[in-house]
Parts: C-alpha cells; structure tokens; sequence
C-alpha cells in the first residue's frame, strides 16, 4: 500500500503574491473581523458566524498558533489573544514566517490599510510593488476635470505616468459592467461623447461604470505593455457573477494577442476551469488561483487540481488575494503550500510525475511564473 503524500517534500521558493492588499491598521471587534472574513455584506445564518465557513474553519486552523493558542481554538478566544497583542504585533506575527518574498498589491481600494511598503516590513525581508486600478485611476482624473477634451486627455496621461512605477494595471471591468463588453477600442470621437455624458451626470465622488470608458481604460493600459489584472469569477454582492465567467472576455484576448500585453485572469470560482483553458489557448493569458483557495479551504487541493488539469504549468500563479486580515494571507499562503505539495506529492508517488519536474513545476506556480510575467528579478 502507497505511503500517503508528505506535504513537506517539495520546498517552495520565496513565494510571489502576485495580487493581494492592505490590511486594517486598528484592532476590531468581533463584528469588524468576521465581516473581512466574507466576501458577502449581509449578516451570517441565526445562531452562526462567518467562522462557520471554510474560510473560518482555516483561520481557526492556522493563525490561533501563530498567536500563541491551540489550533481550532474557539473564536472569542483567538479574537481575545489578537486584541491582547494588538494589531501590529498581530499581523507581524501572522505575516513573518509565511514565506512571501514579494507583494504585488492593488491599492485601489478605501479604508485605513497598510501601504505596500508596511507590508512589506510586516513580512520581513520581502518586497512590495503597486498594482495601480484603473478604475480608481479615472475618478481620481475626473475629481479634478475642467472640460471633457481636458479629461480625456488627463486620462491617458495618467495612465501612462502610472505604468512608469507600477508593475501592472487592475480592472474590475466585471464589477462594473460585466465581462460581456466589446472587445475593440472605442474611437476618439465615442470617447469623448461617453466622457461629456459621464462628467455631466456623475454625482461627486461617483464610480465609472460607463462600458465606453471601462473599455477605453482597457486599451490605454494593454498600451503601456504592462501586465493587466482582470477580475473573473466570485466576489461581492456588487457583481453579476453569471457576467464574470472569463470565456466572456474570448473576443478581447484575441483583440489584445498582437499587443503581447499579458493578461492575468484573477480567482476564476467557480469558473476557474475555463480560466484555466484561456490560459491554455493563448500564449499572453495567465490564471490565477488566489481567492477561491482561501473561501475553499479545506477544499483547496480539489480547486487547485482542476485548475491544474488543463491549464499549462508555465501560466499558473499564485496569489492570496487577502484583504483587511492579515489572517487571510496566513490562511492563502497555508491553503496553498499544502494542496500544492500534496498534489503533486501524490502524482510523483503514482508514477504520473517525475519527482524533479514535480519541484520545477512547484516552484513555477509559487514564484517562478510571476517573476517572468511581471519582470521581477530574481530573489
């Protein structure tokens, strides 16, 4: 009889978070803590928690020993020890022996987070890099718009002033609009009708969902030849998910194929499969398995090994996608260290694996992959 797979047996390098965030400064409450540990913004089943999840079920597991607790200890007990330590000391202890070596973080969204350098601190000896989101990009533009030619032009301005520090754009073109848009450049002249229409009717401080603009946002970015992040799959109440499944951007990658411009296709649940089969078709299209690792969590090996099957090892990454809770990076980077090692662990002990391949693959998925797509240097 086989020998179970042993976790440990493949050694990652310093990991690539390729797509992650800040996390909240301030101590929380019971409620502050399990609403981060949801990507939903209505209240947990009567007589439940949002630690009854797997993504609760795996903070549980994880982060109380990091603390100084039992694993699986109760919430109020971890949440007790976390206010106890105090949110620096918490997050420095949540994030320092994880392993990232860098930090790709999307600072496009609000609150009192840590920036990519605190980070970066946070981990130790890691790296941090600004994903820049377009979206946010825009309304910053349009906070301070004199006229409509003057936006537009502001616009790719700014666009072009990002790419100059950033290491790659974010859209949530999913979010705003659905993935179902059309695929080519808007011309100059749709542009300014969809600038002139949106400055006159956005109320202070309003989001673009303009599908003109969204789409002209797109383009300006794939210009630049920097990576773009593409949201698919799950997130919160504010998408259609049935508008976020990623074969939906089919005719946009063809568009953008002469470019070179790489596309990264972020979370894919439950449409993480085709992700995978874009990734496969198309030599700039790379998947993602952040996310849908964390809210899996004991699951993870099997979402993991789906996207595996088809997807080609070279265009495979990692991220955690975490957000508000050091935790969630804890939990991101243990989901996946184990349903990576035991995967392929298991497929060296059937014979379907060289052991060496099994480590070159290994490695690509954890950091190799992201350091060719992203231009990182080595560590």
């Amino acid at each position: 009889m086989a020998s179970a797979p042993d976790p440990e047996a493949f050694p990652l390098p310093p990991l690539v978070d390729h797509h992650c965030h800040g996390v909240v400064r301030a101590d929380l409450d019971a409620a502050a803590f399990e609403a981060l540990l949801t990507e939903s913004d209505a209240p947990a089943a009567p007589g439940t928690s949002f630690f009854d999840t797997q993504a609760g079920f795996a903070v549980r597991r994880w982060c109380p020993p990091l603390l100084g607790l039992e694993p699986h200890c109760p919430p109020e007990r971890y949440l007790a020890r976390r206010r106890e330590l105090g949110a620096v000391e918490a997050t420095s202890r949540l994030l320092g022996g994880l392993g990232i070596g860098a930090f790709l973080v999307d600072t496009g969204l609000p609150g009192e987070l840590t920036t990519p350098g605190e980070l970066a601190a946070a981990a130790g000896s890691a790296t941090a890099h600004e994903v820049v989101r377009l979206e946010q990009l825009a309304e910053r533009v349009a906070d301070d718009a004199r006229t409509t030619h003057a936006f537009v032009a502001d616009l790719g301005e700014a666009v072009r002033a990002a790419a100059r520090s950033a290491i790659a754009f974010k859209s949530v073109v999913g979010y705003r609009h659905g993935l179902d848009f059309a695929p080519g450049p808007p011309g100059e002249t749709e542009v300014l009708a969809a600038a002139a229409w949106w400055l006159t009717e956005r109320p202070a401080g309003g989001r673009l969902a303009d599908p003109v603009l969204l789409r002209h946002l797109l383009w300006s970015a794939v210009a630049t030849g920097l990576p773009l992040q593409l949201h698919t799959g799950f997130g919160d109440p504010d998408l259609s998910l049935h508008r976020c499944d990623p074969l939906l951007l089919t005719d946009f990658i063809r568009a953008v194929g002469p470019t070179g411009a790489p596309l990264v296709l972020l979370h894919g649940y439950p449409y993480h499969r085709n992700a995978a089969y874009l990734a496969a078709m198309y030599p700039h299209v790379h998947a993602d398995v952040g996310l849908a690792l964390t809210h899996s969590g004991a699951r993870a090996e099997a979402v993991l090994g789906e996207v595996l099957e088809l997807a080609p090892f070279g265009k495979v990454l990692f991220s955690t996608d975490a957000y508000g809770l050091p935790e969630l990076y804890t939990v991101g980077v243990r989901l996946f260290r184990e349903a990576l090692a035991t995967l392929v662990a298991r497929w060296v002990t059937s014979g379907a694996w060289a052991r060496d391949d099994a480590a070159r693959v290994a490695a690509l998925i954890a950091a190799d992959n992201a350091r060719r797509v992203y231009g990182l240097p080595a560590p």
